[in-house]
């Protein structure tokens, strides 16, 4: 399957010490069937906080694998596997630094008609939690 250009929504809510933040994003961007799994790429936007940002959604289903990466304004790559605890560098902007990432589920509906994927996660620093944050996106070939 060849790169596809696709609406993408995505819904993201990121719950810290009680109270929950939540962005919904609708944009254009590519999509793509890679080896394994699915590859999903927009352009960020000052309503996720990240404009002047591309990020990159690789699900590597065989592996129960999504691995999210932004470039250009920030420079984070967060590994995202069912039952296992990543140390990924996550950029702020002013500096980064080192934070685990630990995935609670990834369920996908994805094929190439598009279709859907979430996933939960926790973040910590130093073992500490920082925040429990869920993913919601669904793609919309064009």
């Amino acid at each position: 399957m060849k790169k596809k250009e696709a609406l993408i929504k995505i819904r993201g809510v990121q719950r810290t010490d009680g109270d929950d933040d939540v962005v919904e994003l609708l944009t254009t961007g590519f999509f793509a069937r890679k080896a394994g799994g699915y590859l999903i790429s927009y352009d960020e936007s000052s309503a996720t906080g990240f404009e002047g940002a591309k990020t990159t959604l690789l699900y590597e289903g065989d592996q129960g694998r999504v691995t999210l990466t932004r470039s250009g304004s920030v420079n984070t790559q967060l590994i995202i596997e069912k039952g296992k605890r990543h140390q990924c560098s996550y950029d702020l902007g002013f500096g980064s630094m080192i934070i685990g990432v630990s995935c609670d589920r990834i369920q996908s509906t994805l094929s190439e008609d598009g279709g859907e994927i979430s996933f939960g996660y926790s973040l910590d620093l130093n073992t500490a939690l920082t925040s429990e944050n869920q993913v919601m996106i669904a793609v919309f070939p064009q």
